[in-house]
């Protein structure tokens, strides 16, 4: 993650967590004047449009007066959904036992995509499964994961 990231995440992480709501993480898309900062709410009852908003309007508020982002972008407020983005290692060791897809900065073992059974963390490696092949992968090199939904 970006220091630009973890400074946004600490400034608004307390604001979150301040209205009742979990964390779960942010993204910070840069596309020019079409760039978007999307943050991830969760909580034990679930996410509904109201807790979007109600976060929304807080999260606005902190943003307008620190003013940490310099371009213009767009602000959205989401429940992670059932193919939910892994952001920490923690969520990795919670998901255990889903299947999970991983997309790397940089190759490893001749791949940068990974999909398969998630097996948990040793220390700050995600272990996956794909087609009977364990791998350890290094936290720092993934880029972007998800759980991938499965429908029975």
């Amino acid at each position: 993650m970006s220091a630009k990231l973890n400074k946004l995440e600490a400034m608004l992480q307390p604001v979150v967590e301040g209205l009742g709501y979990e964390f779960w993480g942010m993204e910070f898309q840069s596309r020019g004047h079409h760039s978007k900062l999307r943050i991830f709410i969760d909580a034990e009852a679930g996410i509904g449009v109201d807790d979007c908003e109600k976060v929304s309007r807080q999260v606005s508020g902190v943003l307008d007066v620190e003013d940490p982002i310099q371009t213009e972008y767009t602000l959205e407020v989401s429940s992670p959904g059932m193919d939910r983005p892994l952001f920490r290692l923690e969520q990795y060791q919670a998901f255990a036992g889903h299947q999970v897809q991983i997309r790397l900065r940089m190759a490893f073992e001749g791949r940068r995509k990974f999909q398969g059974l998630l097996r948990g963390i040793e220390g700050q490696d995600v272990v996956v499964i794909v087609d009977d092949h364990e791998y350890l992968l290094p936290f720092d090199s993934i880029e972007r994961a998800h759980i991938v939904p499965v429908f029975e």
